[in-house]
């Protein structure tokens, strides 16, 4: 209550202030015909007393605008009738600035943290845009009269535009506005009321006003992108209207929409079609994954009522199976299947000449446009010693023939995990270095928490807090220098794999010397629609961000490929509102959404609803009872602003979710969804169930239970 006592006195006298207003019925001193009929003696007063009237119309004009009272326009009229235009001008433009300002800086103290954490997840787009942008759409609506001056006033106040720029680009963009006004008032005497000064002339002119700003966010985006082309002459005629370059997930999506609508388009891939999905990444590790789940079936015998598993295995045919896999999925990306839609695969490394130009293969070939799907490759942290032996990556250690022994893994992000527990499984002892207080730091503390249990129980020897500082070789043993509180601590292994993350594969191909910028984490910096800075190129997936997930990719390659072709006409601002993932670990955990860690850092608002897995029945037909699905809702509403699964086949369960986000559905239509039974996926019924317990309407069933006792008489 002491907290919110300022905004309660500033509430208390704005609304007395309000009611003496209307109480006093002083609204007719600020009519037309008070006004003409006041006009003589308001002229002989001012005469009279000019330094007092100048100051007493002045601050009468910033509390009425300050307050959002009707009359700021009569006002406006009778500054032009009083002072003339040239004074009125200069009064009125800084009071009603002011005046605005005050009732922007009243909204943002009252309003903008309920609104921002009541809606907060509703707003992020036009929080950023306004962040991005902000002057420019407050300038537009200051010369367009579409919306009252005072809505605008109070809106912007909830947004995080800063309050010099907004007061800066009020008193600009009102400058138009005031002088139509205050011109029309010094012409008060042929003015009978407000519609003689809305003339189809007059509003012709404000929509004049209007579409300058449009022209003018149109005239200079043109002018930025003649200077940054103007060195590079556009070719008269292109050998292609794309060229892509990268063959992963976002490079064959991109090409594929492209050859779909007619497109010429060239795909560039040095290297292996499919990228690192089908290569390095999400295939093998799969395929390796499964492998080992089986390899903990047989384990797990007597649970299933054997009394016996025993599985004998070479890792070597282990490893021959992924590349197997591999092959087998191979077609779906391979250049006969392109070429046979009508793309132009082209095996080499590009060089980019120009934004028109790409050397390959000791040719130069021209396009229109261009589409960057270079990827990333694994971050190899600057660690001391690191360089001097055969280290592992995510790109690497599907070579391997022999299991290591000792290995030891950097890194407790998605892919340490994976192969962290994987390995563990195939009989490897498996030391897990994070240098955070806890893996998977992003996930909530439970979450990650879970996993690391399942870790310790399966024998995995989870480092949290340590920090990798040096890798040295003494007598042919390799050991892990780290640091963990101040004290040193050394780790004996035989293999490291390091998967701290993952760099984006932006140098080398010629964006340096054409001058495309990039971000800060060396991703290529674009915009709203993933074009860089360059009009004619764009960009999708790993290099692009910020996220690095294929099926993101995939749907970044959709935009890339549309706005690039098609950009002259329409574009589309990539949607990234409803973003899944997975980690494959087991028990999987599976996110959409928001997570409480979230929810908290962007002060969100919400509600927790959990069912534990051990209660549903399929889960424990298949031994596999453990786990949660975790929803966060908006407080005392069904609607879903995040879910986390952790548990046997989380990955797939959250399907329903992606769906009920992405089309606004609640839990009570999940809830009211039939579920086959018995199945996984009943956990999502369960937990929309235990939402409808705890909003039960208690007062309705107090009513029933009274209403049943009356009927039993």
């Amino acid at each position: 209550m002491k907290g919110n006592l300022p905004k309660i006195i500033i509430i208390l006298v704005i609304a007395t202030l309000a009611l003496l207003f209307f109480a006093f019925d002083l609204q007719q001193y600020l009519t037309i015909s008070y006004l003409k009929a006041q006009q003589q003696a308001f002229a002989d007063y001012y005469a009279h007393h000019t330094g007092f009237t100048i100051a007493a119309y002045v601050i009468i004009y910033i509390i009425v605008t300050a307050l959002s009272l009707p009359g700021a326009t009569v006002m406006t009229l009778a500054g032009g009738a009083l002072f003339g235009l040239w004074l009125g001008i200069l009064l009125i433009s800084f009071a009603s600035t002011i005046g605005a300002t005050l009732a922007f800086l009243v909204a943002r103290f009252l309003l903008r943290d309920f609104v921002q954490r009541k809606f907060g997840d509703k707003l992020t787009a036009i929080n950023a845009g306004v962040e991005k942008e902000g002057a420019f759409y407050l300038f537009t609506l200051r010369l367009i009269p579409i919306f009252p001056f005072f809505i605008i006033n109070l809106v912007m106040g909830l947004t995080p535009i800063r309050t010099a720029v907004y007061y800066i680009v009020s008193q600009i963009g009102m400058l138009a506005g005031t002088f139509v006004y205050v011109n029309a008032g010094t012409q008060l005497g042929k003015i009978d009321s407000l519609k003689g000064i809305l003339s189809p002339g007059l509003l012709f002119s404000f929509a004049l006003l209007g579409i300058f700003p449009i022209v003018a966010k149109k005239l200079i985006t043109f002018v930025k992108a003649r200077k940054v082309m103007a060195k590079y002459p556009r070719p008269a005629k292109s050998d292609y209207n794309l060229v892509v370059i990268g063959a992963g997930s976002a490079g064959l999506v991109t090409s594929y929409i492209a050859a779909t609508v007619r497109a010429k388009v060239a795909l560039i891939e040095k290297h292996k079609m499919g990228g690192d999905c089908l290569n390095t990444g999400c295939v093998p590790s799969k395929a390796l994954i499964r492998s080992a789940k089986i390899l903990t079936y047989a384990k797990r015998a007597s649970e299933f009522g054997f009394s016996k598993g025993d599985i004998q295995f070479d890792f070597a045919d282990v490893m021959a199976r992924v590349r197997e896999i591999i092959k087998k999925v191979e077609p779906h990306d391979s250049i006969e299947r392109y070429t046979q839609l009508g793309v132009d695969c082209i095996r080499g490394e590009a060089q980019i000449i120009s934004p028109y130009t790409i050397a390959v293969n000791d040719r130069v070939i021209t396009t229109r446009s261009i589409v960057i799907a270079t990827g990333a490759r694994p971050f190899i942290p600057p660690i001391p010693g690191l360089d001097k032996i055969d280290y592992l990556t995510s790109d690497n250690i599907w070579n391997i023939e022999k299991l290591p022994k000792r290995l030891m893994v950097l890194g407790g992000g998605p892919i340490g995990c994976e192969m962290t527990q994987t390995f563990a499984r195939l009989g490897s002892e498996v030391m897990q270095v994070e240098m955070a207080p806890r893996i998977m730091g992003r996930e909530d503390v439970e979450i990650s928490q879970m996993v690391k249990d399942k870790f310790e129980q399966e024998g995995i020897q989870v480092l949290t807090g340590h920090r990798a500082k040096a890798v040295v070789t003494e007598d042919g043993r390799k050991i892990l220098v780290c640091d963990h509180n101040g004290m040193e601590i050394r780790f004996e292994f035989d293999e490291i794999l390091v998967a701290v993350g993952r760099a984006a594969n932006a140098k080398g191909f010629g964006l340096e010397k054409l001058g495309v910028r990039l971000n800060k984490n060396g991703t290529i910096e674009t915009n709203e629609i993933l074009q860089t800075n360059f009009p004619n190129i764009f960009c999708a997936g790993d290099v692009a961000g910020p996220y690095q997930f294929t099926h993101t990719a995939s749907h970044q390659a959709w935009y890339a490929s549309v706005n690039a072709l098609f950009g002259k006409f329409k574009t589309f601002r990539a949607d990234y509102r409803v973003i899944p993932w997975a980690t494959y670990t087991d028990p999987e955990v599976a996110r959409v959404g928001l997570n409480e860690l979230e929810a908290k850092e962007k002060g969100i608002a919400y509600e927790v609803t959990r069912f534990d897995i051990e209660d549903l029945d399929r889960a424990i037909c298949d031994s596999e009872d453990h786990g949660v699905v975790k929803i966060l809702t908006k407080p005392k509403s069904d609607k879903i602003i995040g879910v986390t699964i952790v548990g046997a086949h989380a990955s797939d369960i959250i399907a329903e979710y992606i769906l009920a986000m992405k089309q606004g559905i609640g839990l009570n239509k999940i809830l009211g969804t039939i579920h086959i039974y018995p199945t996984l996926a009943e956990a999502n019924k369960a937990v929309a169930g235990e939402w409808k317990k705890t909003h039960a309407p208690e007062k309705a069933l107090q009513w029933m239970e009274r209403f049943h006792v009356w009927m039993r008489g």
